[in-house]
C-alpha cells in the first residue's frame, strides 16, 4: 500500500472510529437504550403497552411525570416507590428528553393568514 492510500485510510479511521464508539446500544427486544434503569422501564412501561409508544416519544421530566400521574389516574397504573419511580424519569428524561430539533419554530404573528372565524366585539348572534 503507497503511503497516499496509508494516509487515507488511516484517516476514515480516525474520523469515524470515535462516531462508533458513541452509538448507544439498544435492547433488541424492546428498542430501548441500555443504560442505567432501562430495565426497570422495561419492566413496568411493557407490563401495559408496547415500548414503541415510549420511544417514539419524547419529553421533559415534567412530561414524563405527568403521563405517570395520567396513568395512575385514568389507566390503572400502580404507585411506585419514590426510587422506582426517580429511576424511571431520570431514565426516560436522559434517553427520551424533549427533541430540539424535531419541529420547527412557530410562525411570527404577521406571518399567520387572518382567522376567518375570529368573532369581533360588535358581532350578534
Amino acid at each position: 500500500m503507497n503511503a497516499n492510500k496509508t494516509f487515507g485510510v488511516a484517516l476514515v479511521l480516525a474520523v469515524f472510529l470515535p462516531l462508533a464508539s458513541h452509538a448507544q446500544e439498544t435492547d433488541p427486544d424492546s428498542g430501548f437504550i441500555i443504560d442505567e434503569g432501562w430495565q426497570v422501564v422495561k419492566a413496568n412501561c411493557t407490563a401495559c403497552h408496547s415500548a414503541k409508544l415510549v420511544t417514539q416519544n419524547s419529553g421533559s421530566r415534567n412530561h414524563w411525570e405527568y403521563l405517570i400521574r395520567w396513568m395512575q389516574k385514568t389507566q390503572g397504573l400502580w404507585q411506585f416507590q419514590p426510587e422506582m419511580e426517580n429511576t424511571i424519569l431520570d431514565y426516560l428524561a436522559k434517553h427520551y428528553g424533549p427533541k430540539e430539533d424535531a419541529r420547527r419554530p412557530p410562525l411570527a404573528r404577521d406571518l399567520l393568514p387572518d382567522n376567518p372565524y375570529k368573532q369581533t366585539d360588535n358581532a350578534s348572534g
